[in-house]
């Protein structure tokens, strides 16, 4: 059978326009030759602090982001949160519930979350920190439009080969990032704030939900290939 060479070429299209050339070691390396790193940030329900504790954590904020001499990223990523699965488990409590009075609150509560996800979408909010590594921090005296980092880069056309080796660019990465890194590490955590670095295979999962928001709902992140440069899926 015959294999329209449209359908491959628009398969193969999207992975090289992507400008992440690997993620090692828990460094997302893009393909100019620059670099970063990922912390994922608890969040806190401002709104719920008395005045003097908001206006306290607003300063400690502010003298953080005053003290730092390198750049970095703050994101926010939002998606739509699937309660289907919650929605069933509540009408299985409902069934086998034997108290008529928990039994009505139960079907009462359900009601409700139905109806609030049919006015609106709810959403899920995740927090992170990206700290970049400038590719003219390798010694390269002309580089085109940088990304600085970026989490969510701007999509170009396919960039030439990497500037050096990849064991030369991550080595040089790690030995710059690694200290910033354990800087914002003991700056957040005295805002009572959890951060976790992104290792590899969470760098790879984030990445797929950004760039696949409307399949990746509905599909398990165990099925990626997280041995590979290339994001995959097992068809």
């Amino acid at each position: 059978m015959p294999v329209d060479p449209m359908k491959v070429a628009i398969k193969g299209s999207t992975q090289e326009h992507l400008p992440i050339e690997d993620v090692v070691n828990g460094i997302v390396m893009l393909k100019d030759g620059s670099c970063a790193m990922v912390m994922q940030l608890s969040s806190v329900n401002f709104d719920l602090l008395s005045e003097r504790e908001q206006s306290a954590l607003v300063f400690a904020y502010g003298g953080i982001l005053n003290s730092l001499n390198f750049p970095v990223q703050i994101i926010i990523h939002s998606n739509t949160k699937d309660v289907s699965n919650y929605v069933e488990k509540m009408k299985v409590a409902e069934a086998e519930q034997m108290n008529p009075l928990l039994k009505q609150r139960i079907a009462s509560y359900r009601r409700f979350i139905e109806e609030t996800v049919k006015r609106n979408d709810v959403l899920s909010k995740s927090f992170y920190i990206a700290i970049p590594f400038s590719a003219l921090e390798l010694g390269i005296k002309t580089v085109q439009k940088q990304t600085m980092g970026s989490i969510i880069p701007s999509i170009t056309k396919k960039e030439e080969k990497l500037p050096f080796s990849k064991e030369y660019i991550l080595e040089k990465a790690k030995a710059s990032l690694e200290p910033k890194r354990d800087h914002l590490l003991r700056l957040f955590s005295r805002l009572g704030l959890d951060v976790k670095p992104l290792e590899t295979k969470e760098l790879i999962q984030l990445f797929y939900r950004m760039y696949n928001e409307d399949t990746s709902v509905n599909q398990k992140v165990q099925t990626l290939n997280y041995n590979s440069p290339t994001v995959t899926t097992k068809s």
